[in-house]
């Protein structure tokens, strides 16, 4: 034992054995207020886990597990009797070489114009007449007028439209009664006007939608700064502009994901006015998934076309989040 230690009182130790290990008080004790934490967390994990449960169950039965076998079936040349040959990526492939497929692509992207872009125009101008009108009579009248499209069934709204479209129905009635008989067509009938009469009739139906979505949002909008800008001189097209629009941002991503999504996914709306006619200029990807597997015996490429047009919408909504949030 050296001098220091019997002044210390400190207990000696062999010669070349390692100094003692110095463990502070404070490590036992955090490490003591980590486990109960920890475990804390853990039980909530189960608990919402446990909440998630009665939904997750039929989401993976019905959404994930399905959306594993088609992708599966995708690498398979199967005509969905006989038995399937493994063909790989060729289903993919042909899906990038087909004329008819990247024409189908082509179509669906003209639809986001009428069922994305238009329909958020209108939705935007609407709200903000609306809300500038809010307590006034028939305010309640024109905004349930204007979302009624949304929850009438896409098959009625398809029958209508047919009959209003007719060579006979009420628009080129409307167009002869005017002195314009000139402009009557049969609309869906027509190689040039059949797919921008299907879109108008989306941007009838997804309008309403939009405008209660920015309703919802002008409504959490501090109306001092609508004040504030009244105070500057600012006019109701300079509130819009410099107040609405800007703080409308994650409505709009909200809108933009929906339509969007209801543009790349569209099929029972064209299945019910045009089949995909006449011809194949409003095939859609939706109606050429149909017929690929249950017209065309060629369930392998309509798996493969299903699994790119859902990668493609996954990606478009991810895009369209991620630049909403990192938009200024």
């Amino acid at each position: 034992m050296t001098t220091a230690d019997r002044l210390t009182g400190a207990p000696g130790r062999a010669p070349g054995a390692p100094p003692p290990t110095k463990r502070g008080a404070g490590s036992t004790v955090r490490r003591h207020r980590r486990t109960p934490a920890s475990g804390r967390r853990r039980r909530r994990r189960a608990v919402a886990l446990l909440y998630l449960l009665p939904a997750l169950l039929p989401y993976t039965l019905f959404a994930v597990l399905p959306m594993l076998h088609t992708a599966y079936l995708s690498l398979f040349d199967w005509d969905g009797v006989t038995l399937p040959s493994f063909t790989g990526v060729d289903n993919y492939r042909r899906i990038v070489t087909d004329p008819q497929l990247r024409a189908a692509a082509w179509h669906a992207g003209a639809l986001i114009l009428f069922f994305s872009v238009l329909p958020i125009c209108v939705g935007l101008v609407s709200a903000a007449i609306v809300s500038r009108r809010a307590g006034r009579p028939g305010t309640a009248l024109v905004r349930t007028v204007l979302f009624l499209p949304q929850v009438i069934p896409l098959v009625a709204v398809g029958i209508l439209w047919r009959w209003v479209y007719a060579e006979d129905g009420t628009l080129n009635q409307a167009l002869r009664a005017v002195g314009l008989g000139g402009l009557a067509d049969a609309w869906l009938g027509s190689f040039t006007w059949a797919l921008p009469a299907v879109g108008l009739i989306g941007t009838w139906v997804v309008s309403g939608l939009c405008m209660v979505l920015f309703l919802s949002g002008t409504q959490r909008i501090d109306q001092e700064i609508y004040e504030a800008a009244r105070m500057d001189g600012a006019g109701p097209v300079r509130e819009f502009t410099s107040i609405t629009v800007p703080l409308l941002r994650p409505e709009f991503a909200v809108a933009l994901s929906i339509t969007v999504i209801a543009a790349l996914s569209s099929f029972d709306l064209i299945y019910i006015t045009t089949g995909g006619g006449p011809g194949n200029s409003t095939v859609v990807p939706g109606i050429l998934i149909y017929r690929l597997a249950f017209g065309g015996g060629a369930v392998g490429v309509a798996s493969a076309l299903a699994v790119v047009l859902t990668a493609v919408i996954s990606l478009a909504v991810l895009v369209i989040n991620r630049l909403s949030r990192e938009a200024p």
